[in-house]
């Protein structure tokens, strides 16, 4: 892009190729700056305001390098959002004390800006001219400021976290006054929905989203949807970091590509998972994929009890499971900005479909809000559903319900028994429960010589090996209840379909 044509005297700040006789021809490194530009867009601005609206959602007076046109264009701002007319003579009053303006001319300096400025169509172009030098200016004072930490770096601030901090602070520029964002056609989210549409007849499930691999709860949800916030939770021994495992193992089996129209590689199926496991460690989620995948129990997988041929089954299941793109993080207390930032360079790396965050209520959120409880799971979980849309990617975090499920006589979980649940159900896409009412009966055992013995075991096998996954909040479904068949010994959620053993007692 061009520079704007400039005839500006002495008076005004000195041109940008302009020698300072000061210096007698001595250079020395300057930031990267075009005060032409600015004075060409703030000229397009006093002359048509219409001017400021094409720029107003990602510049503002921060990326400016000159200060005085710094001022100018924030002047302009309150006069403008404030409804009034902003032109070299309405700007006057605001610059009477000016001490700067007045060095270039005072008042008739605004009018000069005016006379040269560039056409109201390609105010967008230096606004974005200016906006990305302003990020490379910003760019160097983050590179001089990694390099000043590195160097003398704090002991309690390891190399590692450093390294976060940059990550976060790049991120943090990157999305300060980005050019994309605001208002779009409607005719392009027609497209995109059909585009969906389209995907989802086209594939085998008939699925909009993620699958799940259990084939009712698709149905239900119609897979995972990208971009959505799902809240998985239940009480202690439910299942919940099974049906997670899972879920994400289901989906890395899944990944597949092929070649688009195009010529670019897509994912057709399936995709790569990042599992951030706050409770367990990874090696614990490894062996129960094992157990569920060789057919032998984790606990006999934990003492070695096994046998030649079950050997032999882990070491095949072990083959299977190198293969897949399941990547698990086991760092205990992780901060949501680190969570955030670990997810944004494994999508830049490997690519990324899915997020599984086991659970909730272990991620910490900044220091200024962890003396309130509320405040804080307030914070990650909209920290949570704005990296869902960031990444367009689904992310399933498990949660935690209070204690007063077990006061009740049906112990089915509600969205009232989330912990801190105003938050947590208000920035949920879905909201599902895992419930086995094996669990409570089985802890419930009538005396064996009483009338009431028969009719629990009758009603121990009814409900064996069944769990409900109960979808309380659906923004784009309906809600209701999904049976799944669930092999405690193994970890393992299934389909319901010709399942039929019964419940044989302690």
């Amino acid at each position: 892009m061009e520079p704007a044509a400039t005839a500006f005297p002495p008076s005004g700040p000195m041109p940008d190729d302009a020698p300072d006789p000061d210096f007698d021809g001595i250079k020395y490194r300057e930031m990267p700056h075009s005060i032409e530009a600015e004075q060409a867009l703030l000229g397009a601005v006093l002359v048509n305001n219409e001017a400021y609206d094409k720029v107003s959602e990602f510049l503002s007076p921060d990326h400016f390098y000159e200060p005085l046109h710094a001022r100018i264009f924030e002047a302009v701002a309150q006069l403008v959002v404030g409804g009034h007319l902003a032109t070299p003579v309405t700007l006057k009053a605001y610059f009477d004390h000016d001490s700067a303006l007045a060095d270039v001319g005072g008042p008739a300096y605004l009018a000069r800006l005016a006379a040269a400025a560039v056409a109201t169509p390609h105010a967008k172009d230096y606004g974005r001219a200016i906006y990305d030098l302003a990020v490379r200016r910003e760019l160097i004072r983050l590179g001089e400021d990694i390099q000043v930490t590195a160097e003398d770096s704090p002991i309690d601030l390891p190399p590692s976290q450093q390294i976060e901090n940059a990550e976060s602070s790049l991120y943090n520029l990157a999305e300060k006054g980005r050019y994309e964002g605001g208002f779009m056609p409607f005719k392009s989210s027609l497209t995109t929905a059909l585009d969906m549409a389209a995907a989802a007849y086209q594939r085998e499930g008939k699925l909009s989203g993620l699958s799940t691999g259990l084939r009712d709860l698709d149905g239900k949800l119609g897979g995972l949807q990208n971009s959505d916030l799902i809240i998985l939770a239940g009480r202690p021994s439910m299942g919940k970091t099974a049906l997670a495992t899972n879920i994400a193992f289901n989906a890395a089996k899944a990944y597949q590509k092929q070649i688009d129209d195009n010529g670019r590689e897509v994912v057709s199926d399936g995709g790569v998972v990042a599992f951030f496991s706050l409770e367990m460690s990874a090696e614990q989620l490894a062996t129960r994929l094992l157990a569920e995948h060789s057919g032998i129990s984790s606990e006999k997988i934990r003492r070695g009890e096994i046998t030649a041929d079950e050997f032999g089954q882990l070491r095949e299941a072990t083959e299977m499971l190198q293969s897949i793109p399941l990547f698990i993080d086991h760092t205990g207390g992780i901060g949501i900005a680190t969570l955030a930032a670990r997810a944004r360079r494994l999508k830049r790396q490997q690519g990324l479909q899915l997020i599984v965050v086991d659970y909730l209520q272990l991620v910490t959120s900044s220091g200024k809000n962890q003396d309130n409880r509320v405040q804080e799971v307030t914070a990650i979980t909209t920290g949570l559903k704005a990296l869902a849309k960031e990444l367009n990617v689904p992310i399933l975090a498990l949660s935690q319900l209070s204690r007063q499920v077990e006061q009740r006589e049906d112990k089915r979980p509600q969205l009232s028994d989330l912990r801190e649940s105003g938050s947590i159900e208000q920035d949920a896409d879905v909201v599902m429960f895992v419930y086995r009412e094996e669990y409570y009966l089985l802890r419930a055992e009538p005396s064996a010589d009483s009338p009431e013995h028969l009719a629990w075991q009758d009603k121990c096998n009814q409900v064996f090996g069944k769990a409900e996954v109960i979808v309380g909040k659906q923004r784009h479904g309906p809600t209701g209840r999904v049976e799944l068949q669930f092999q405690a010994e193994l970890t393992r959620f299934g389909d319901l379909d010709h399942f039929h053993q019964s419940y044989e007692g302690p």
